[in-house]
């Protein structure tokens, strides 16, 4: 009996511990302090943060729902973000479609106009977001500035090198006979201009050699000769015969030797025309040759050809003069000059791309025939205002820039494009030089614009309708706005 007492004794003590713990954290002044702490401060429309109200409801500029302060993407302070810069119009809370260009009461309602400035949220266009720079910082928002200046723009192509077509040289004879002996044996060779090829016996040659003899003695005789006309006729004689050995190809320094020695050349020597390579060889030893035959191909390589391939999106840019640079794709990597002597008429087909002739010098025989070669042209443009690549949105029916309007808000805005200089984009309409835009973090910030600007399609909402343009300029005011002080 004793023991069920203490029992009962113990379990009283027990539950009044309880209770009396449970009583004070519900109403001791702990537990109010925390409620109170929870409870919201306030209500701003998500649209509108610079309206606040002490009560939920609806906004009475676009009717959309009002929501606490505590949250994430509006924080408690978004109703004391005064907004600043430019006053751009003035217009009545509770009726938005009112506006004028001075301050003054609503005629209509009876409230005070208040000022929409150029950052207001409520002058920005539909789709300006606000991210805080904690979420600026999670999704890797960079940003950028639009720059306008002159500049060069500078491309690369691949070239094919060629040989200069100009300084070709086939070696032929202009009459029949045989190959002595060959002074040249094999092809690539390389030869200066005067080296000896070839001996070549030609029973047509020492005919006109002894020709050419008989005319010099026969000029002899008649110096004293009494008949009239005898010398001229003679001179005559003379200068037909070594005609016709100037025109075999003999050299003057081969004909003064026929006439210094008074006897024909049995064997003549043919001479190399130009200095440089032996591309083809087709001179043997005891060979009968005829003015057709082609014996040698020598090119003169200090000069070469690069036949470069120009896409046609950056062909209109390439100009007969201008200047290139060349560089291999191996070695110390040295660069040489060179500049565009020609561009072909018509675009390849297969490749879509524009043949470009670049004419260089060849020292040291760096170029050779048939090698692959990197083509570096450099253009020099007018002013232009040009933004990172990154920075725009491209969709394929439209292109979006995102420019930060100050206190987290950024703006989506539809832009024209230009050409791609390098890692830049050239910006033809939408933009304005040294506005600061976003170049990192765009595919985030368009979803939740895109998202921000159905919720407030929806709500009937005309937020800046979808203009891209900046709320810049006042806009126009119906005549009876315009009497308001």
């Amino acid at each position: 009996m004793k023991t069920l007492r203490f029992l009962l004794f113990i379990g009283l003590v027990a539950i009044g511990f309880v209770g009396g713990f449970g009583y004070g954290r519900w109403y001791g002044p702990h537990s109010h302090k925390e409620t109170t702490a929870t409870k919201p401060k306030g209500y701003h429309c998500p649209m509108h943060p610079n309206y606040h109200s002490d009560k939920p409801g609806d906004c009475p500029i676009c009717g959309m729902k009002l929501v606490p302060d505590e949250d994430s993407a509006h924080p408690a302070d978004a109703a004391a973000q005064k907004p600043s810069g430019k006053i751009l119009y003035y217009s009545d809370p509770k009726a938005p479609n009112f506006k004028s260009d001075k301050p003054g009461i609503n005629p209509e309602t009876g409230s005070d106009l208040e000022p929409v400035y150029e950052n207001d949220p409520a002058a920005m266009p539909m789709g300006t977001i606000r991210v805080s720079p904690e979420k600026q910082q999670v999704i890797g928002v960079k940003f950028g500035e639009v720059t306008s200046g002159a500049g060069t723009h500078t491309f690369r192509s691949v070239g094919k090198v060629t040989m200069d077509e100009t300084r070709f040289s086939k070696v032929q004879t202009r009459i029949e006979g045989w190959i002595e002996k060959v002074y040249v044996d094999f092809a690539g060779k390389l030869v200066e201009k005067g080296q000896p090829l070839l001996t070549l016996y030609s029973p047509e040659m020492l005919a006109s050699q002894q020709e050419y003899l008989l005319a010099i003695r026969s000029r002899e005789i008649m110096k004293d000769s009494p008949l009239a006309g005898s010398q001229q006729q003679s001179d005559s004689l003379l200068a037909a015969a070594r005609k016709r050995l100037e025109l075999f190809s003999l050299s003057e320094a081969q004909i003064e030797e026929i006439t210094r020695a008074g006897k024909p050349l049995t064997n003549i020597t043919i001479y190399s025309p130009i200095s440089g390579y032996v591309m083809m060889r087709n001179a043997f030893p005891k060979q009968r040759i005829t003015p057709e035959t082609e014996l040698y191909t020598i090119v003169d390589l200090s000069k070469v050809w690069i036949m470069a391939d120009v896409f046609e999106s950056e062909a209109s840019m390439i100009r007969i003069g201008m200047p290139a640079r060349v560089s291999l794709s191996y070695g110390s990597g040295k660069k040489i000059n060179g500049r565009v002597s020609y561009i072909q008429p018509e675009v390849d087909p297969t490749t879509r791309t524009l043949k470009v002739r670049i004419e260089a010098d060849n020292p040291d025989m760096q170029l050779r025939p048939d090698m692959f070669v990197d083509v570096d042209f450099s253009v020099a443009r007018s002013a232009r205002m040009t933004v990172p690549a990154e920075a725009v949105l491209d969709t394929g029916l439209k292109k979006t820039v995102f420019v930060d309007r100050g206190n987290g808000y950024i703006e989506p805005r539809q832009v024209e494009t230009g050409e791609r200089i390098g890692d830049r984009i050239e910006i033809t309409k939408g933009l304005t030089a040294s506005e600061r835009i976003v170049i990192s973090g765009n595919f985030l910030i368009d979803s939740e614009s895109q998202l921000k600007s159905s919720a407030a399609g929806m709500a009937g909402h005309q937020h800046g309708g979808t203009s891209s343009k900046p709320a810049a300029s006042i806009p126009a005011l119906a005549p009876a706005e315009h009497k308001h002080d």
